[in-house]
């Protein structure tokens, strides 16, 4: 599958959420709005993606942002219609967003069934939290308005998941939290946790997620999850479910755990190429719609230099038992300390493994066993 994180809006949002990492990322660039993305564009992105996706299993685009539902309906509309019109193989292509909720209107919900999206909507667990740092730009909490867009599109059988930052304030309070979002009817979460700004010290802020918190969310996390899936009442949290499906000799969904690099490419709003969301910057722009095919991407000496970085990890990696679970974690958290390179949140992971590890073992197990005896 190739796979696209697509950038309409760039760094244009409706919210003022205080740990923005994509704010303080576009911040430190010499132009930090790329502006909104063109019909003239997306044809671009489309033709060069349908261009580079022979060979593949299909093609994936999701859009971010900034928040992308500023483009409005009728640029999303366009992009599917183009989509179909130049998919003359017709191979497999689909969409997810990953919006704040803040403008989603029934129409937006009948759009999303209609084209089979995967929506993630953006919810901070507790609503005294979320409302403190995830505010519009009026300053005004938006916690029972995004519960409204959650509630809209279950009621629309709308695919959806929720992504819940965790910040110092979440940590606190696993069992809480992971409750509050089940009692809103979610069944698939996201755990992120916070980054800190670029040219701020790690640790710094009020918000910030230290290692010791997040150890002990994770594990407090892990108990309930754990609980409901012995009592056969199935949560999904990406991060355990990534861990589950390592343990059993699989894939992750995601780059993070996986231990990889260069899954997929950010397209920003004036068709610039980036290898990562966490590298949308000016050192590491790989190059642009129209000037550089996506199907030589490979080549640009950037992305190179990206891909490579990556494999070079932490040397604490080569002799930790649960490595293969972990993959090194992401390269956003590395840094050097008295000459050696370290992950910020290794103690945390190294925490929930040594707590966990055999209980998500048993998991896989189960698994597996499971699968079996399907396929007899």
């Amino acid at each position: 599958m190739l796979n696209f994180l697509v950038k309409p809006s760039s760094s244009a949002c409706n919210m003022r959420c205080r740990y923005c990492f994509f704010e303080d990322e576009a911040a430190s660039r010499k132009k930090a709005d790329l502006g909104m993305m063109t019909q003239q564009t997306a044809a671009l992105l489309i033709r060069e993606a349908m261009s580079s996706s022979r060979g593949a299993d299909g093609v994936h685009f999701a859009f971010q942002g900034g928040e992308p539902t500023l483009m409005g309906l009728p640029f999303f509309r366009y992009f599917l219609e183009e989509a179909a019109r130049q998919n003359r193989d017709r191979r497999p292509v689909s969409y997810s967003m990953q919006t704040n909720g803040l403008a989603l209107t029934p129409e937006w919900g009948d759009f999303f069934r209609e084209n089979h999206f995967l929506v993630g909507l953006s919810l901070d667990g507790l609503k005294a939290v979320h409302d403190a740092l995830r505010q519009d730009a009026a300053g005004r909490g938006t916690w029972n308005r995004i519960a409204k867009s959650l509630a809209l599109l279950e009621n629309l059988h709308v695919d959806v998941n929720v992504l819940c930052v965790v910040t110092s304030y979440i940590a606190k309070s696993p069992v809480k939290v992971y409750r509050a979002l089940k009692s809103l009817g979610i069944r698939y979460i996201q755990f992120i946790p916070c980054l800190d700004p670029l040219k701020r010290e790690r640790g710094s802020l009020r918000y910030s997620l230290r290692p010791a918190d997040y150890g002990r969310f994770l594990c407090g996390l892990f108990d309930e999850w754990y609980r409901d899936w012995e009592n056969g009442q199935y949560i999904s949290i990406r991060l355990f479910d990534d861990y589950v499906h390592l343990a059993m000799g699989l894939s992750s969904g995601s780059c993070t755990v996986g231990g990889r690099c260069g899954g997929y490419l950010v397209i920003e709003g004036d068709g610039g190429i980036y290898p990562c969301d966490f590298y949308a910057l000016d050192a590491w722009r790989c190059g642009e719609l129209g000037r550089t095919s996506l199907e030589k991407i490979s080549d640009s000496p950037i992305w190179q230099h990206f891909l490579a970085r990556r494999t070079n990890r932490p040397a604490a990696c080569s002799r930790c038992p649960w490595e293969h679970l972990c993959g090194g974690g992401c390269p956003r958290d590395w840094y050097e300390d008295n000459g050696q390179k370290e992950n910020y949140y290794c103690p945390a992971f190294r925490q929930l493994f040594a707590y966990a590890g055999e209980r998500i073992a048993r998991i896989a197990a189960a698994e597996w066993q499971a699968r079996r005896h399907i396929r007899q």
